[in-house]
């Protein structure tokens, strides 16, 4: 019998393979092409790339509602009633999500949530080091593997660099001069998560050919993570080559694993096609 499910929104980007391996449920969040929505992970992400191409627009991303959270919450519960429910949120200064799940766990006592203030890799870094945990340490209530849940997550350190600023422009993130000398003069920014906020901390001036090994040496040195795993997600058009030279730099920064994991419809429509995004853990106190 498991004592302690994860759950976690697709937002998170832990693959099915993962879901399956750890047991973690996700609950959709959703991406609005104009009029149409779709929850995410039930379409090719690649769909965003055209969309943009087509219309000169991106999508608008949109987090979980109650009603999304009690299907899955109410699913849960039936087929394991003994279960505990641990929610490792997506940074709730994001989306709605946090609140719709704290609605929908009103009178549940069997839901306990927790901000992670991560995104993407981030998130999902956290949430497979807690499942790993967990199994473990089987013994451990809802309340030791929240409390070591937050540990990790304020130990987790996320970013990640689009390749141009076609998608940022076109989201209203950045001004169409801004963009337009931005892209004539390469520059790259580098979106860091901060107290769970999006924020440019520094740009980059070249091809992401050039960029991306610069990029993961500075994240890595500069928060001093551990070199045991490193987690990127990758958006449509990030191409072998590339993954090859995450590897590659990784490789000699002395890490053993790249774990690398597509992203869904959530960063993708944030960073656009051929972006990257690296996380890692720093040494727990």
């Amino acid at each position: 019998m498991k004592k302690i499910i994860l759950l976690v929104e697709s937002g998170s980007d832990v693959t099915p393979e993962l879901a399956r391996r750890y047991g973690i449920a996700v609950v959709p969040m959703h991406v609005s092409f104009g009029d149409v929505t779709k929850d995410d992970g039930d379409f090719s992400t690649e769909e965003i790339v055209t969309y943009f191409r087509t219309t000169g627009k991106i999508p608008q991303t949109s987090g979980c509602n109650p009603e999304d959270f009690v299907k899955v919450l109410d699913r849960l519960h039936a087929e394991h009633p003994e279960a505990q429910i641990l929610y490792l949120a997506y940074s709730a200064v994001t989306t709605c999500s946090f609140d719709s799940a704290r609605v929908a766990a009103e009178g549940r006592d069997y839901v306990t949530l927790l901000d992670t203030q991560q995104v993407s890799a981030g998130q999902c870094a956290v949430t497979v080091r807690v499942a790993r945990l967990l199994e473990e340490h089987p013994e451990w209530s809802v309340e030791e593997a929240r409390d070591m849940a937050a540990k990790i997550a304020k130990k987790t350190r996320m970013a990640f660099i689009p390749r141009n600023l076609d998608f940022p422009k076109a989201g209203g993130r950045v001004s169409n001069v801004a963009a337009l000398v931005g892209n004539l003069m390469r520059l790259i920014p580098c979106v860091d998560i901060v107290d769970g906020r999006l924020i440019v901390t520094k740009k980059y001036r070249g091809r992401l050919e050039k960029v991306i090994p610069q990029f993961i040496r500075e994240y890595v040195e500069e928060n001093r993570l551990e070199r045991e795993e490193l987690w990127a997600v990758i958006t449509p058009g990030f191409t072998d080559d590339l993954k090859a030279l995450v590897e590659k730099t990784a490789g000699e920064l002395g890490f053993r694993t790249v774990n690398f994991i597509p992203s869904g419809g959530v960063i993708t429509t944030h960073g656009g096609p051929s972006a990257v995004g690296i996380a890692g853990y720093q040494a727990l106190d």
